[in-house]
């Protein structure tokens, strides 16, 4: 996995099905190694706190935005709903450098309402941070709770090693590198600048784990894809968040990415596959169709690995395993 040549200064990978971890390897860094997990903090905090909220009837995914935050006031009248922000469908852009005038979660939301819109609103999906840094603020409001209490309460008890907002200054904690903005090597505290200004919660990024942590919620994914209920979130709630939006070529579904020949699963993982991945070198998906699950953590921004880099050796990784794991099912 590049990590032997100075591409990635670290690796773990878990594979695993519906029953257990049925493999891994750790390369440069023990096994339960905490990283950085970038956003992924989408599908696993975020989206699994839209999720449960849901579930529970106390979150209506049609809700306009002005509705949940009603300091949100565009001066386009844009009629953005909460589940045009999960399926990335708000036609907000992908990223801006709002850190570098912004400072805590009131002010870069009141920033992101003053962005033009780059498409009308449930026309196209635009990958956007910034319409995740609004949801992760406006479920706050919704349940008057912070994000990560919301998910340290809904993970408690499911896993020993649960993933969970930063900063981290317990166990082996893998450092990203360098952050020009904050003028120092980082370990334990979010890569995403967005996401410091915002005090290390945000809806987009912020979130650390390791591979058992991970794969502890992907096995419970899994279970609720299969139709089994966990005692966690309902499996109707999680085959509800997998499916993919109607929005004109979008494979987003809500808060999940759904597998494309082209896309970071690689050729082998069937279209019923959710996940998605994180800018540090992270990525997480699951496969009811053929029963597994991969989670793959590196650090590559502390490395020479590009996102270039990095997608080629995520797609490697998954046709490998999928390739095998086709070859089983037919031998």
């Amino acid at each position: 996995m590049r990590v032997a040549d100075g591409v990635l200064p670290s690796a773990v990978l878990e594979i695993g099905d519906a029953g257990g971890v049925l493999g891994g390897i750790n390369l440069a860094v023990p096994a339960d190694a905490i990283y950085d997990l970038a956003s992924l903090t989408k599908v696993l905090a975020t989206g699994l706190v839209a999720m449960d909220l849901f579930a529970t009837r106390h979150l209506d995914l049609d809700l306009p935005v002005t509705e949940a935050l009603p300091e949100w006031r565009r001066t386009d009248g844009a009629d953005i709903r909460l589940r045009d922000l999960l399926t990335h469908a708000s036609g907000l852009p992908s990223h801006l450098p709002l850190y570098e005038r912004c400072s805590g979660a009131d002010a870069l939301v009141a920033a992101i309402a003053a962005v033009p819109l780059v498409a009308p609103p449930q026309t196209t999906a635009i990958y956007s941070d910034l319409g995740f840094i609004v949801l992760g603020r406006a479920l706050e409001r919704v349940a008057d709770r912070s994000l990560d209490a919301q998910l340290a309460t809904l993970l408690t008890g499911v896993t020993a090693v649960p993933p969970s907002f930063g900063p981290v200054s317990a166990g082996p904690v893998v450092g990203t590198g360098h952050s020009a903005w904050r003028g120092r090597s980082l370990a334990g505290e979010v890569h995403d600048d967005n996401a410091a200004a915002m005090g290390g919660v945000a809806g987009h990024a912020g979130l650390f784990g390791s591979a058992a942590g991970v794969g502890d919620l992907a096995r419970l994914a899994l279970r609720g894809l299969h139709g089994d209920e966990t005692g966690f979130v309902p499996s109707w709630a999680i085959r509800a968040f997998a499916r993919r939006s109607p929005i004109p070529g979008s494979s987003r579904a809500l808060a999940w990415d759904t597998a494309l020949p082209t896309s970071s699963s690689g050729r082998f993982l069937s279209p019923r596959a959710i996940g998605h991945t994180g800018f540090t070198g992270t990525s997480l998906w699951i496969d009811p169709q053929c029963d597994r699950y991969v989670v793959l953590l590196t650090n590559r921004v502390a490395g020479r690995a590009t996102v270039a880099d990095m997608a080629v050796i995520r797609r490697d990784v998954h046709d490998l395993l999928g390739a095998a794991w086709t070859g089983a099912r037919h031998a």
